[in-house]
């Protein structure tokens, strides 16, 4: 189950990146044709009008999936900002209650989270809702790698509850050692 796991997580982030080159690789080209445009205006004296159309809708779609779909490998990872001036402080094992309380707590908010997009996302799906760039582009489609991210997200924190409470350490705590090395 862990490797089954790992593999989930490290696939969501993978997938993530591929989101992140592909927002770079999009503004790079609009950026290009602006300046195949400005070079036509410079020679000719009038632009040709190269644009890519709702390319920014488009980046924002990408980023919102990179986003979400980085969020349980960055967990895992150690990645995530977290606040332990206060916990270092604490003996061990009140520091082991507050980890547990406070990974219970996030499993609720991304369980919450979770449901909740899982609802709009079935929403848009039924409504045949769509985005109002030049382009319409139906909005289950943005929302489905948000959707899985967020699933991703709640199985992660899950695990790690389940982790912790077996007597484990958080993942991290390790920085995610176990994560990264494979």
């Amino acid at each position: 189950m862990r490797l089954a796991l790992d593999f989930i997580y490290r696939a969501a982030g993978g997938l993530a990146a591929l989101f992140i080159v592909a927002i770079v690789a999009l503004v790079f080209a609009q950026v290009c044709l602006n300046l195949a445009d400005k070079i036509a205006v410079a020679v000719t004296g009038s632009g040709v009008g190269l644009t890519i159309p709702s390319y920014a809708d488009f980046t924002g779609f990408f980023l919102a999936a990179s986003t979400f779909l980085a969020l349980a490998y960055a967990l895992r990872a150690g990645g995530h900002i977290r606040v332990t001036l206060v916990t270092n402080r604490l003996p061990d094992r009140i520091r082991r209650g507050v980890e547990i309380a406070v990974a219970l707590l996030a499993l609720a908010m991304s369980g919450y989270a979770t449901w909740y997009m899982g609802l709009l996302w079935l929403e848009s799906l039924e409504f045949g809702d769509r985005s109002s760039g030049m382009v319409s582009v139906p909005l289950w489609l943005p929302q489905t790698p948000v959707v899985l991210g967020l699933v991703i997200l709640t199985i992660a924190l899950a695990d790690e509850l389940i982790c912790m409470l077996r007597g484990a350490l958080p993942s991290w705590e390790g920085k995610g050692e176990n994560l990264l090395s494979e």
